[in-house]
């Protein structure tokens, strides 16, 4: 099959105002990219058109967290009523909503790089056109946005490094071009994937998170000695968990050196994140609290970068997480096999506030509660925290600290998950013999942690394991489930 990637219409939207400003670059006349990169609060628009262009529902606002990639997982149950959703969940990559989904994935992720390839394009040549680091901050996210959206892309479309890397991969189009990008293989793609993310953390040492004065907590703490997210007197530097800070791009090499094998340089990323102690974990009384508007359901303090989404807000409530016909859901057997209710799931604190028990005469099932937001009135309140899809948790650091550390000290690798578990208020020992054992429970508290956030097929895929499915039963490893076929006709690079 020939791939071609072609740019189209590249579509940018600014958000450093109350109003949403979109403009069309016509790459062809090449006159509205001049305009665009003459000033610096131009390069800030458009780079924060790419976070927006990733946050529609084709990508990270639906599909690549609780959409497609959980439904491949078996992390949601669904009634065979001719939903969508439904063929998916039984790998049926020619039905014709699949394939629709999918193809928009591709081309949705392609046209968030086309954006970045154009500001990476101009960034250099404008740099005296900055004031303070925000060359630097802007060049760095760039990067690693690319990075992180073709790393997506390999995942999905491409066969893992460890099953064959030197298979064929994807194009990574690192140029903003008219010339076709061709197509790398596995190894050859993770490499300019590392290399962006490695560019792009030297360029973020300036990030104001590595500060001691940034200090993470909740949106609504006046108190500045408990939160400074949103003390910049620049708008654009303020909540940088809400992008790809410096340790958000350690987080993403951590993931990309595990998936290439490369324990010892994931393991150091990974631990850089953690080390830094700059994401604390949850508070027991934040998670369960009763009022809603005081309510932690996302782990908001852990997240070490997620996507702000709060235009989803009245779709997850209408319309995708309900336990009737149309929504994603668990039965009542599923969610006791995933959370093992009868032994460490009596006092998971994920079990107990995420999934909300529901009844009718025939079944009993949990709706999935983690996204729910309050109404907001007067009388509600405000949420405690903005409405985010996670996408690097303080946790996944400690499950690939774990899976790095095993071999050369068992009783470190265990920790790491231990601490994970106790912060969910497992109290339960493990009892772990060798590596095996090691990742059986990383699968198993993965699942817990990352319901309906679109990681653990990714988890399945890299380490060639089968699937586990809502009650136990395994589906085999196998290319023809973790490789999602390529677009059948040629794809517009950019195109919408």
């Amino acid at each position: 099959m020939k791939i071609r990637l072609l740019i189209g219409l590249i579509f940018v939207t600014g958000l450093l105002s109350s109003c949403k400003k979109w403009l069309e670059v016509e790459p062809e006349s090449e006159i509205a990219a001049p305009i665009l990169f003459s000033t610096e609060s131009g390069f800030m628009e458009a780079i924060n058109g790419v976070y927006n262009r990733s946050t529609e529902s084709d990508l990270y606002g639906k599909e690549l967290t609780f959409g497609t990639t959980e439904v491949l997982a078996q992390n949601f149950s669904m009634r065979d009523d001719g939903q969508d959703y439904r063929q998916t969940s039984l790998y049926n990559y020619k039905h014709g909503e699949f394939i629709k989904r999918k193809d928009r994935i591709w081309a949705g992720l392609y046209n968030a790089i086309v954006n970045c390839n154009l500001i990476l394009e101009n960034v250099d040549a404008k740099r005296n056109i900055f004031t303070g680091t925000n060359y630097s901050i802007i060049k760095g996210e760039a990067l690693a946005l690319r990075a992180y959206l073709h790393f997506d892309l390999l995942r999905l479309f491409a066969p893992s490094y460890l099953r064959n890397p030197s298979a064929k991969g994807i194009p990574y189009a690192n140029k903003y071009t008219k010339e076709i990008t061709p197509v790398s293989n596995v190894s050859e793609t993770i490499n300019l994937i590392i290399k962006d993310l490695e560019e792009s953390k030297q360029l973020l040492v300036v990030d104001p998170i590595r500060s001691a004065n940034y200090i993470v907590n909740y949106p609504l703490v006046t108190d500045t000695l408990k939160n400074t997210e949103e003390k910049n007197p620049s708008l654009f530097l303020q909540n940088r968990r809400h992008r790809l800070n410096y340790y958000a791009v350690c987080g993403t090499l951590a993931r990309v050196y595990l998936y290439k094998n490369d324990k010892v340089k994931a393991l150091l990323n990974a631990k850089e994140v953690i080390d830094s102690k700059k994401f604390p974990w949850t508070a027991k009384s934040d998670f369960e609290a009763f009022e809603d508007s005081k309510k932690d359901r996302i782990l908001y303090k852990e997240l070490v970068f997620g996507w702000y989404i709060p235009g989803a807000a009245k779709e997850i409530k209408d319309n995708w997480f309900q336990s009737g016909t149309r929504g994603f859901y668990l039965i009542e057997d599923a969610a006791d096999y995933i959370y093992e209710k009868a032994t460490a799931g009596a006092s998971d604190s994920r079990y107990k506030y995420w999934l909300s028990a529901t009844s009718s005469q025939s079944s009993r099932s949990y709706d999935i509660v983690k996204y729910r937001r309050n109404p907001l009135s007067a009388e509600t309140g405000a949420n405690l925290h903005y409405l985010m899809a996670p996408a690097i948790r303080l946790s996944e650091m400690y499950y690939i600290a774990a899976e790095c550390s095993y071999a050369n000290n068992p009783t470190v690798a265990v920790n790491y998950l231990t601490q994970v578990r106790e912060a969910r208020q497992i109290g339960d020992p493990l009892t772990i013999n060798n590596e095996e054992d090691l990742l059986k429970e990383l699968l198993k508290d993965a699942r817990k942690e990352w319901l309906a956030e679109g990681q653990l097929f990714y988890m399945y895929k890299r380490l060639n394991r089968g699937i586990v499915g809502q009650t136990g039963v395994t589906i085999p490893a196998s290319d023809n489930i973790f490789v999602l076929p390529l677009p059948n006709d040629e794809i517009v690079y950019g195109g919408r």
